[in-house]
């Protein structure tokens, strides 16, 4: 006989909170797509919160997760304090720390390698919540990028902007990578990470 298999309780008992971060996000991110495909932008938040939860995060980690880009990707300050008066200071923490610019145009922005360097050393000390929700973006943001390499090819990385290049955004992850390892950032991101990076190093 076959020993019956043990359930075990979720770690995590996602409430209310949660899905109404699922439709905050899904609203905020509605007109948008990943870079340069068709495919519409929430997917990566809810992955990102995905992988919070499976590493052990809480709930407003993954919300963290859920809600990472909006205030790069949509307006800036404004939506900090759309965030902090609906979700709390700890999400608004969270998405303040994982953003690599708060101006409300992609015009104002500074230029990619100023604002990912900036990242770099920030995340050297950032707070545990802000480590654990930027592991999970990079992580979902490289598997996404060595899927596309696996079907398209090198091509992939001609997405990117001018100011970028293939050895420019691995020494970008791996950066990351370093300074998340610094912080004892849990090991199952680091190596989620850490093996998604070695791969897209090793194709082609």
């Amino acid at each position: 006989m076959s020993q019956e298999k043990v359930k075990l309780p979720p770690k995590v008992f996602l409430s209310e909170k949660f899905f109404e971060a699922v439709k905050y996000a899904t609203e905020k991110h509605k007109n948008q797509s990943r870079k340069a495909t068709d495919i519409t932008y929430i997917c990566h938040p809810l992955g990102v919160a995905s992988l919070i939860l499976e590493a052990g995060g809480d709930e407003d980690q993954a919300i963290g997760g859920l809600l990472h880009d909006i205030a790069e990707d949509c307006g800036g300050e404004p939506m900090l304090a759309e965030i902090k008066e609906l979700f709390g200071d700890r999400v608004e923490a969270i998405v303040r720390g994982c953003s690599d610019s708060l101006v409300a145009t992609d015009e104002e922005k500074a230029s990619w390698d100023i604002r990912k360097a900036a990242h770099i050393e920030h995340l050297k000390h950032a707070d545990m919540d802000t480590l654990i929700v930027s592991a999970a973006d990079k992580i979902h943001n490289a598997r996404a990028i060595l899927s596309d390499l696996l079907v398209e090819g090198d091509s992939v990385w001609k997405r990117f902007n001018k100011q970028t290049n293939k050895e420019k955004i691995l020494e970008y992850y791996r950066g990351v990578l370093a300074a998340l390892t610094s912080r004892n950032v849990p090991e199952k991101l680091l190596k989620s990470l850490d093996s998604a990076i070695k791969q897209m190093e090793n194709h082609g």
